[in-house]
């Protein structure tokens, strides 16, 4: 920049399993909520097989991302596991005992109306569209409070002069429902805490340990080649690991004559990377 701040001009998008780089993309897009659809739409075009699983951060729990996991007329492209930007407030205890957020409010499915925590209805008044900056159209459910003259939480709940108003989201709020009960499956949350030590230990080892920190070309078409490169070199160091922990294996089983050991251990380690493709991604 002309004032000497550096900021970045491309976000790099990475599918891993197993720590090994299986796929990436390159992006100028500042948000990984809008990367997202573009990077599974580049695989679905590869020889790669699709993933049967994504896992992903709260950057890209959007409902644009959710709906295009479901695909059309909810037959899914692939099951996800990935929470939206308030998943884990909604946990606290000053998230559950705010006066001012609708989902601690009763609400009467007959009449399609909020009761307020002062008791006052707050009523179905009309439909918006909304365009995010995507371009995404989303559809909202405006509820009204009948009258807020008077209340006494109305300083909690609302800086409005009016009454209060909810922008109901119900396409959004059923996708947030939908994630959250894949997240809070026993099983599911096992794999999905898999994720930091997955996908974040790839940046770190690509960004602390090897140092590359900027890139030195400019234009998508040169920084895509200038990170394959960075990426065929993890995965090429992360074979070489393996190889050399399964020779002290060898070395150790001999000594101590535990052949059987050894034999299982590098079936295994090397049927997980010749089937790294087939499952589940990790993206970031």
């Amino acid at each position: 920049m002309k004032n000497g701040q550096l900021k970045p001009g491309y976000n790099v998008q990475m599918a891993t399993e197993n720590q090994f780089i299986l796929f990436y993309t390159m992006h100028q897009r500042p948000t990984d909520t809008r990367c997202f659809i573009p990077h599974l739409e580049k695989l679905a075009e590869s020889s790669l097989p699709m993933p049967k699983t994504v896992i992903a951060d709260a950057g890209y729990g959007s409902e644009e991302n959710y709906l295009y996991a479901i695909g059309e007329e909810k037959d899914p492209r692939f099951e996800f596991l990935i929470p939206y930007g308030t998943y884990i407030k909604e946990k606290t205890r000053k998230y559950k005992n705010d006066v001012k957020n609708a989902k601690n409010w009763t609400y009467q499915e007959e009449d399609d109306q909020f009761i307020c925590l002062n008791g006052q209805r707050v009523i179905f008044k009309r439909y918006q569209n909304k365009k995010n900056t995507s371009g995404f159209e989303q559809s909202y459910k405006i509820y009204e409070c009948e009258d807020c003259s008077g209340c006494p939480l109305k300083d909690l709940c609302t800086k409005a002069k009016g009454n209060r108003q909810v922008h109901w989201n119900p396409i959004f709020e059923e996708m947030k429902a939908k994630a959250k009960t894949a997240l809070e499956c026993e099983e599911n949350a096992a794999i999905y805490a898999r994720r930091k030590i997955e996908v974040e230990s790839v940046f770190g080892h690509i960004k602390g340990n090897r140092s590359f920190r900027r890139f030195l070309l400019r234009g998508l078409e040169k920084v895509h080649t200038e990170f394959g490169i960075v990426a065929l070199a993890h995965n090429f160091l992360k074979v070489a690991g393996i190889r050399q922990l399964l020779s002290e294996q060898r070395q150790k089983d001999t000594k101590t004559g535990g052949e059987n050991v050894s034999f299982f251990s590098t079936c295994f380690i090397l049927r997980t990377y010749q089937t790294a493709p087939s499952s589940t991604r990790q993206f970031r």
